[in-house]
């Protein structure tokens, strides 16, 4: 989301700032670090951290994951 979508729902300073930082913020919820996690390694293959995917799907259902990653066809 840009910066004004953000704002206009609601979002924090704090949140959107700290997302730089968000495996160390304690601002965001399991989910929210789950999701962020994956979308970390799908874009950062080379500097994967764990079993991303793993955690991801403890947070998540299988709808989830695939609208989380964009829908990829199996």
């Amino acid at each position: 989301m840009h910066l004004r979508d953000l704002k206009r729902n609601g979002e924090s300073d704090e949140r959107i700032f700290g997302a730089a930082a968000w495996y160390d913020n304690p601002l965001f919820a399991p989910t929210e670090r789950a999701a962020l996690s994956l979308t970390e390694a799908l874009t950062r293959v080379s500097d994967r951290r764990g079993d991303v995917w793993q955690e991801a799907a403890r947070h998540y259902d299988e709808a989830a994951l695939a609208a989380l990653v964009g829908d990829w066809p199996a």
